[in-house]
C-alpha cells in the first residue's frame, strides 16, 4: 500500500483530498496544526469508510517543527502540499512577522518537505507531488499580497522541479482552486452583497466545493496521471481567464 501525506488535511480542501486518496487505496497521513480535534475527525471519517489513516500534528510556520516533520514523512509516495496561511491586510500594514509566517507555511515548508521526500521517490522510480495554489496567482486579492505572492512562488518552484524530477518517475503539478466554499470563507460569504459580487465574478456563476479539487488531485496522484507534469491546473469555474 502506497502512502500519501496531505498537509492541512484537518478541514476544507485538504480534508476532501485526504478522504479521496484514502478511497483510492492510499494510506493517508492526516496533518493538522492548531485544531487537533478536526484532524482527528478527518482520520475518523477515513477509517469509518474502510480506509487507513495516521495523524500527524505539526506547525508549518515553525521551521524547526517542519524539520522534525520531514524526518517522519521522508518515505512517503505521494505528497500533497495543501496547508496555507492567509492574512487579509492592506499592503502598507503588512508586518515582517506576518510575512514570514505566511512564507514559512506556504513556501519554505513546501520546499523542505519536497527535499525530504524526493530521495525515496527517486529510489522507487515513482512519486507524485501536488502543490495546492490559488486563483490568486492569476487574480491577486489586494489585501492578500503575501499569500498570493507565496502561491505564485510555490508554482514557480513546482515547474522547476517538474523538469528536474521527471526522469526519476516523479510528477510535480499544481492545482489552483478558485472560490471554494470552506470554513475559511464562510463568514465573508455570509454577507449577501459580497457573496453576489463574488459569484458575479465567476463565469460558471457558483462557488466550488472541496470535492471539486479532490478529483483532479486524485488523477494527478494515480498511474493514469503519469504523463501530466509541470502543469498549473486551475479549478476555479473560469475565474482565472476572465
Amino acid at each position: 500500500m502506497k502512502t500519501a501525506f496531505v498537509t492541512g488535511s484537518s478541514r476544507g480542501i485538504g480534508r476532501a483530498i485526504a478522504i479521496r486518496l484514502a478511497q483510492d487505496g492510499y494510506k493517508v497521513l492526516v496533518h493538522g496544526a492548531g485544531n487537533i480535534a478536526k484532524a482527528e475527525e478527518t482520520k475518523s471519517i477515513i477509517e469509518q469508510n474502510g480506509g487507513s489513516a495516521e495523524l500527524i500534528i505539526s506547525d508549518l510556520t515553525d521551521l524547526d517543527k517542519t524539520r522534525e516533520l520531514c524526518e517522519k514523512v521522508k518515505e512517503i509516495d505521494v505528497l500533497v502540499l495543501n496547508a496555507s496561511l492567509q492574512y487579509r491586510t492592506p499592503w502598507q500594514e503588512i508586518t515582517p512577522d506576518a510575512c514570514y509566517e505566511q512564507l514559512n507555511c506556504n513556501f519554505v515548508s513546501s520546499m523542505m518537505l519536497i527535499q525530504a521526500v524526493a530521495n525515496n521517490m527517486k529510489k522507487n522510480g515513482w512519486g507524485r507531488i501536488v502543490t495546492i495554489g490559488s486563483v490568486q496567482e492569476a487574480k491577486p486579492h489586494p489585501d492578500m499580497l503575501v499569500y498570493s505572492a507565496s502561491k505564485a512562488a510555490q508554482t514557480n518552484m513546482m515547474q522547476s522541479l517538474s523538469l528536474q524530477l521527471a526522469k526519476d518517475g516523479i510528477t510535480v503539478n499544481n492545482v489552483a482552486p478558485g472560490v471554494i466554499y470552506t470554513d475559511r470563507n464562510v463568514e465573508a460569504l455570509s454577507d449577501p452583497e459580497y457573496a453576489k459580487k463574488v459569484t458575479d465574478s465567476i463565469p460558471v456563476g457558483f462557488y466550488g466545493e472541496p470535492e471539486d479539487c479532490a478529483g483532479i488531485v486524485s488523477l494527478l496522484c494515480s498511474d493514469e496521471g503519469r504523463y501530466i507534469t509541470g502543469q498549473n491546473i486551475f479549478v476555479d469555474g473560469g475565474k482565472s481567464v476572465q
